[in-house]
């Protein structure tokens, strides 16, 4: 093959959980050009060792539409590699006019798979491996499961000894850990000389503030990557920013609630993931958090982040 696309348009956790198979692809096609298209808010996860070329994909502007085609459209790709398995991405990819394109058998909206010619059914559990099984099906050798990430840029203050890095929103309320529960967490990691930083965005920036016994890291993807490669453990939830800090092979503790963590928890063994016993895998994207969140305790969250400090 000499030309591959991948598609995975975003979101930030699910174009991590992309990287070992993308990985596997250049290990194993060394003389295939990579290209992937994605939404331009992800660019920074992508780094430009792994990748030949990357598209940036704003569905929303139909000027990067109409360019993004145009790209695509210049390469004669002999296959393209739908990871997403939505009708969005299938329609990419054959849009890409790819000789073959590749996806899940069962993906998550079926009718994409009415544009795949061929069609894999992952055995393994988490979504990394199922990545890996899609990739295997057309030749890979599936055993590389690196996750080459760019070094991140420096960005704002950090506390110069040790600290756990959190990011306390989620992609849905009820994956979330109400807020000022992280102000007592921070209480209780300070009597450890261990600060608790909470990172967001600008748009989430004077809710942080409010918080006390806490510091605040306001940042970029790329200022977020060079934080949680110096903190000393983080903090998670069911949300990109773990799924970095996994990649990353920090240590930590993982917040789970109505998500299922054998699918979607932190890949690898340095993050270890509490979960009260009552809680119900629903995937429900609910207002509010969900009870089974509220059910762990600043006490419990603290233990087990010393624990891993220790």
């Amino acid at each position: 093959m000499r030309e591959i696309l991948v598609i995975r348009l975003g979101a930030m956790g699910d174009v991590i959980h992309v990287l070992p198979a993308v990985a596997a692809l250049r290990e194993s096609f060394p003389q295939t050009r990579l290209t992937w298209i994605v939404e331009p808010r992800w660019m920074p996860l992508i780094d430009s060792v792994l990748v030949h070329q990357v598209i940036p994909l704003n569905r929303r502007k139909w000027a990067s539409v109409r360019q993004a085609w145009a790209s695509m459209r210049v390469r004669a790709f002999d296959l393209a590699i739908d990871f997403q398995g939505l009708i969005k991405s299938a329609l990419v990819a054959k849009a890409s006019g790819a000789a073959r394109v590749a996806g899940y058998a069962n993906p998550r909206e079926t009718p994409a798979r009415w544009f795949y010619d061929v069609l894999v059914k992952p055995e393994s559990a988490h979504i990394v491996d199922h990545h890996l099984e899609l990739a295997q099906a057309i030749g890979a050798a599936g055993k590389a499961k690196s996750f080459p990430l760019p070094a991140g840029t420096a960005e704002g203050t950090l506390p110069a000894g040790r600290f756990v890095l959190a990011c306390p929103f989620a992609g849905w309320a009820s994956k979330e850990w109400p807020l000022d529960r992280y102000a007592e967490l921070g209480r209780l990691l300070a009597a450890h000389n261990v600060r608790l930083v909470l990172n967001g965005h600008p748009a989430v920036e004077a809710q942080l503030r409010r918080l006390e016994h806490v510091n605040v890291h306001i940042s970029s993807i790329a200022g977020l990557i060079d934080a949680t490669r110096r903190a000393s453990a983080v903090l998670g939830l069911d949300s990109g920013p773990l799924h970095l800090a996994a990649a990353l092979q920090k240590p930590g503790v993982a917040l789970f609630g109505p998500t299922d963590p054998a699918r979607n928890g932190p890949y690898g063994s340095t993050i270890r993931v509490l979960r009260s016993a009552d809680a119900v895998t629903s995937y429900k994207r609910l207002p509010e958090v969900d009870p089974s969140m509220l059910a762990l305790t600043p006490a419990e969250v603290g233990k087990a982040l010393l624990e891993v400090l220790s």
